[in-house]
């Protein structure tokens, strides 16, 4: 009787499988074809586990048997996700099989190590077989993953059923019953001492699918619906081989190129004088980088560019099954879209070219506003003039030279805004009181601590000026070269005592610019320094007062610092 029953259920598996494969279809879920290939496995597998005439012979059917119950499972949870429209990522399904290879493994021992079965006893009396088995722990781990599989996919299912709109609410419920079935199968096998009812319940299983399939043919596309879409739409279809020879298109690849219609099947496009300046051309393009895929052709109707047609030709492989075959062309009619970019373009480009230029007069304003700042507030010092364009031009001979060896990473954006922001290092001058900004001999004290005071108001200074100012990173280089430009390396500096790298590069920059400016130009409280004094002062204060890795970057400088000063009228 036993026997009976493990042999209905594989003939059923058998013509079941058999019905399926008549009814395929390659829009039909993948993971529904290996179900359906490894069920009539598994029940073959319980038929010879039952006449299994010695120990051997049934541990080998064992294996097969633990094939479909490994691999079932997870096959039957990937089609639940699949089919309630949720994306499973590759490296969870890769996991899934890794787990279900590893328990397998484990199966392969029985016979073995005790990794699976511990001990199996076999004992055959004529029809009747006597098994008993004390399972090892991986097959705890066995169920404990088949448990973990039909909680995901009755989490799938409920999922979708709450939130997926455009999932068929009759195969998530179909769905349902594969999950039920094998967790019966699976409990109803435990508890029975001689008759697995596994096999009954993959009969089941594959009985839903296939009502599963049946309602699933009700939602692809028809292919007939295909063809005429294809025959009749707005894309035009060109197909050709690799060799370029015709294959055939539709009616409106025929309307938009005209030589199209003088083609034989399996006539190279290239024999066709008409289709050589734009097909041949296109293909030429992807041949070289398949990467470039978008083409536009415009069909010339008259010699009134209103009237032109603007097509844009997309080129993909032609694929058969998974394999390519050659080339497919499509023409989509986008000559309203073309012209509205185009006037667009137009009308965009002279808005730009105006936008620019008087973004170009905004920002000469801006800086010469600040220029002038900065020259209204060196007025009141008691230089000779001339110190805010000098260190400016400092700055932007020290730039040039780190900008060749660039080990600071200086962006080109960064070196032009310290060069614009050099004249706005002594703004916070304008708040030092006359008797001190002007005093002609040595500062007390009291004095230089008020004198020290300009460097945070003129951050502060900067600041107001700037805050409106869409250009951040330059903001931000002008207050610190005003804020900084006063600290040391050592930090003996002010108005923070900042020490090494603390202290921004570009103020690092412009403290050199400044004290050697400094020390080159006349004062009204002593003569111009000479070159060679002021850069024995400039190198005795690398490390101390100066950042000694901006050192070479001076050293290099010197010849056009030189230069410059000896250029001025007077210094």
């Amino acid at each position: 009787m036993i026997s009976t029953f493990y042999l209905i259920t594989f003939l059923a598996s058998l013509l079941l499988s058999i019905l399926y494969l008549y009814k395929w279809h390659k829009h039909y879920e993948v993971n529904i074809s290996i179900i359906f290939t490894l069920i009539p496995i598994a029940n073959l597998a319980y038929l010879l586990l039952w006449h299994s005439p010695n120990e051997q012979s049934y541990i080998i059917a064992l294996k097969f048997v633990y094939l479909g119950g490994c691999f079932l499972l997870l096959f039957i949870t990937l089609c639940v996700f699949r089919l309630s429209g949720i994306s499973v990522r590759r490296w969870v399904r890769t996991t899934g099989f890794i787990i279900c290879i590893l328990i397998y493994s484990g199966v392969l021992t029985i016979g073995y190590y005790p990794f699976f079965y511990k001990n199996l006893f076999f004992q055959r009396n004529g029809s009747d077989l006597i098994i008993a088995k004390t399972y090892g722990p991986l097959h705890t781990i066995f169920y404990a993953v088949i448990g973990l599989y039909c909680a995901c996919g009755i989490f799938a299912i409920l999922y979708s059923l709450y939130t997926k709109r455009q999932t068929s609410r009759k195969i998530l419920y179909l769905l349902f019953l594969p999950e039920v079935i094998a967790i019966l199968g699976y409990v109803g096998s435990h508890f029975s001492k001689h008759l697995d009812l596994t096999p009954l319940s993959y009969n089941l299983a594959q009985i839903v699918y296939l009502l599963i399939i049946r309602r699933m043919s009700l939602y692809n596309v028809n292919d007939n619906v295909i063809q005429s879409m294809v025959q009749t739409g707005e894309t035009g279809f060109v197909s050709l081989d690799f060799k370029h020879r015709y294959l055939g298109s539709n009616e409106t690849a025929k309307n938009i190129l005209p030589g199209l219609r003088e083609l034989r099947v399996d006539q190279s496009i290239d024999s066709n004088e008409s289709l050589k300046g734009n097909i041949t051309h296109w293909l030429g393009h992807f041949e070289e980088d398949d990467s470039v895929q978008n083409n536009l052709y415009v069909k010339r109707n008259s010699e009134n560019e209103d009237d032109n047609e603007i097509y844009i030709v997309r080129i993909n492989y032609l694929y058969v099954g998974n394999r390519k075959r050659g080339y497919q062309i499509f023409l989509n009619d986008d000559t309203k879209n073309q012209k509205y970019i185009a006037l667009m373009d137009k009308y965009n480009d002279e808005l730009e070219q105006e936008v620019s230029e008087k973004t170009e007069k905004i920002i000469e304003m801006h800086n010469n506003l600040i220029l002038s700042m900065a020259v209204m507030v060196e007025s009141r010092d008691n230089s000779t003039g001339g110190h805010v364009k000098r260190t400016s031009e400092c700055v932007k001979i020290l730039i040039s030279e780190i900008k060749k060896n660039n080990i600071f990473n200086l962006s080109d954006e960064f070196c032009k805004d310290i060069i614009k922001a050099a004249p706005m290092h002594d703004l916070g001058k304008i708040a030092v009181d006359d008797a001190v900004l002007r005093k002609p001999g040595r500062f007390t004290d009291e004095e230089f601590e008020k004198m020290k005071k300009h460097a945070a108001e003129g951050a502060r200074i900067v600041h107001e000026i700037l805050k409106d100012t869409d250009d951040e990173s330059f903001k931000i280089i002008a207050e610190n070269v005003a804020h900084y430009h006063h600290e040391r390396m050592d930090g003996s500096g002010y108005p923070e005592g900042l020490k090494g790298d603390e202290i921004p590069i570009e103020a690092r920059i412009m403290a050199i610019a400044d004290v050697y400016d400094a020390l080159v130009s006349k004062r009204v409280y002593k003569e111009s320094m000479s070159f060679e004094k002021a850069d024995s002062i400039i190198m005795e204060g690398m490390g101390k007062h100066f950042d000694k890795k901006l050192e070479p970057f001076y050293v290099k400088s010197r010849p056009r610092l030189e230069n410059y000063y000896e250029s001025l009228p007077s210094t």
